[in-house]
């Protein structure tokens, strides 16, 4: 075992499978394979290496402040470490699911990460007030929800031009943070990237390119600094159709959910469910739109269906 201090300091920037791609403090890049199944690192892990001929081993993956993944019955995905911020990108159409918004914020407020919420096609008029409105409850609870225009060639009516497009307001809360990128397939994650990162594509291929991606299974999540100093990173991640929270218990939910959160302790039962209790302050916000920060109706079905998702006995 070679000593810590003859090792190495990286940063993982790309996995493909079980190969990663770590970046040197001068900024080389070079692909390291993991030394056993604890060594095994992920997009922005620090970690300590050991250069070998062309390549090289990473010998000790060193402490997350966090991580964000996901999991379901068959198996754990863990999209990347030591995030500042999660922003959650959707578009006005096609209609998003916010069902899969919901999972996505309960996830970020289990591994103590910021999310930030983001609604592209702000040019399509109909669509997008729809959707905004429908994120109502959402900015009613504190997150930030961003209106953007990723589309360069399109403008938004009766806006001025300096935040037409959004884009100004979201890179205030994108600097001098690693953000991590998160959303469904086509709702412009790749417009964005581009926008910050214009060799992103090139960076993209030159990766592939040294990795011989025939041999590799194709890359997951990608690393990209948005400036010289390296203070600002955008981490692109890939598309899904599910989010597992099977990480999560059950009894942990309410306190992972802001609006449900925000009335813990009022309840006539101290373990309280918020599922059929009497004396529930829960349900009876629910049912009451007047009083003081009622929970919205679809908010509170999501809340019941993950409940008694994560009741159900584990099978692995």
């Amino acid at each position: 075992m070679t000593a810590d201090n003859a090792l190495q300091p990286g940063l993982v920037v790309a996995t493909y499978g079980r190969h990663v791609v770590v970046e040197s403090p001068d900024g080389t890049r070079r692909i390291c394979h993991p030394r056993g199944k604890k060594n095994a690192a992920l997009v922005g892990d620090h970690v300590l290496w050991t250069p070998s001929a062309d390549e090289g081993t990473v010998e000790k993956v060193q402490p997350r402040q966090n991580l964000f993944y996901r999991q379901d019955e068959i198996r754990t995905k863990s999209f990347a470490a030591n995030l500042d911020q999660v922003l959650i990108l959707l578009a006005a159409e096609p209609e998003f699911s916010e069902r899969q918004l919901a999972r996505a914020l309960v996830a970020a407020e289990a591994a103590g990460i910021a999310p930030l919420i983001g609604l592209n096609k702000s040019d399509l008029a109909e669509p997008f007030n729809r959707a905004w409105l429908r994120l109502a409850p959402y900015r009613d609870m504190g997150y930030t929800v961003l209106p953007l225009c990723l589309n360069p060639d399109e403008t938004i009516p009766e806006q001025p031009m300096a935040t037409q497009n959004g884009l100004s307001a979201l890179d205030g809360h994108l600097q001098g943070k690693k953000t991590l990128v998160l959303g469904p397939s086509g709702v412009g994650k790749s417009t964005l990237i581009n926008h910050w990162v214009p060799k992103a594509f090139a960076l993209t291929n030159e990766i592939s390119k040294a990795l011989n991606s025939g041999k590799h299974t194709t890359t997951s999540t990608l690393w990209y600094w948005v400036d010289p100093a390296k203070h600002t990173a955008l981490i692109d991640s890939p598309g899904f159709q599910e989010f597992g929270l099977r990480h999560i218990e059950a009894t942990q939910l309410a306190k992972l959910m802001p609006d449900i959160r925000r009335h813990l302790g009022e309840c006539k039962y101290y373990n309280c469910t918020h599922r059929h209790e009497p004396g529930c302050s829960v349900i009876s916000r629910m049912k009451n739109a007047s009083t003081a920060y009622p929970i919205d109706d679809n908010r509170y079905k999501i809340y019941c269906e993950l409940f008694d998702e994560l009741s159900q006995s584990r099978h692995w």
